[in-house]
């Protein structure tokens, strides 16, 4: 029967935790880690360049995507006060597409110094 009344009472607290988490706005300290997600992106790519996992035209446009992902981050800040949830959410979702684009860039096999399967290489033509 204690068992019972105890598997009760902490069902009754999960219950009454999780609509209360769920409704609570992120903190502000929280926003650090879009800057160390800016910084882990432009690590990824600079290593990708370094390593020549990515070409310097995969690079430009990952770069270009990066750009315009902070731009939308200044946009959102402008507004004088802090992220909504929906702001947040958006940058987040496109972060991690953003990082998923740099490591399908990087597993691609197109490297750096190569033309590859593009129909560029000039010596595939000297047979």
């Amino acid at each position: 029967m204690k068992k019972l009344l105890f598997a009760v009472a902490g069902f009754g607290m999960i219950a009454t935790a999780i609509p209360a988490t769920a409704s609570a706005a992120p903190a502000p300290e929280c926003w650090a880690s879009i800057s160390q997600r800016q910084a882990g992106i432009e690590m990824q790519i600079n290593r990708g360049m370094r390593t020549g996992a990515l070409t310097r035209a995969e690079a430009a446009q990952l770069r270009t995507s990066f750009r315009n992902l902070q731009q939308l981050e200044y946009r959102y800040r402008q507004s004088g006060r802090s992220f909504t949830l929906a702001e947040r959410r958006d940058l987040d979702r496109r972060f991690d597409l953003l990082q998923r684009q740099i490591r399908a860039e990087s597993n691609d096999r197109d490297r750096a110094g190569q033309q590859g399967h593009h129909g560029n290489d000039r010596n595939h033509n000297r047979r």
